[in-house]
């Protein structure tokens, strides 16, 4: 499928792009050929493939959630630089 020049600066004006006369030429090129592979695209044979959402099958790889002991807050605050009521004290990003 072919884009002619208005249809890419139609294109263009909806994404709020500022495009050159050069751009839109070669935008037209481009997007033309993306089309094109499209229309490839649609003239497989689709109807035995199941539907899927990825290419290649994914597996969880994150470990199990599980209950560790923590450090204590006294350890935890020894290296704070400041702190207050047993907590850090930073300064405020907000006024």
């Amino acid at each position: 499928m072919k884009l002619s020049y208005e249809q890419v600066k139609h294109i263009a004006w909806l994404a709020r792009l500022g495009l050159s006369e050069a751009e839109v030429e070669k935008f037209s090129l481009q997007l033309s050929n993306i089309l094109e592979n499209f229309d490839i695209l649609k003239q497989i044979d689709t109807t035995n493939v199941p539907p899927a959402t990825h290419s290649i099958p994914l597996q969880n790889v994150f470990r199990e959630d599980e209950a560790a002991k923590s450090y204590p807050q006294s350890e935890v605050l020894a290296n704070a630089p400041r702190q207050e009521e047993s907590c850090f004290k930073v300064q405020p990003i907000l006024e």
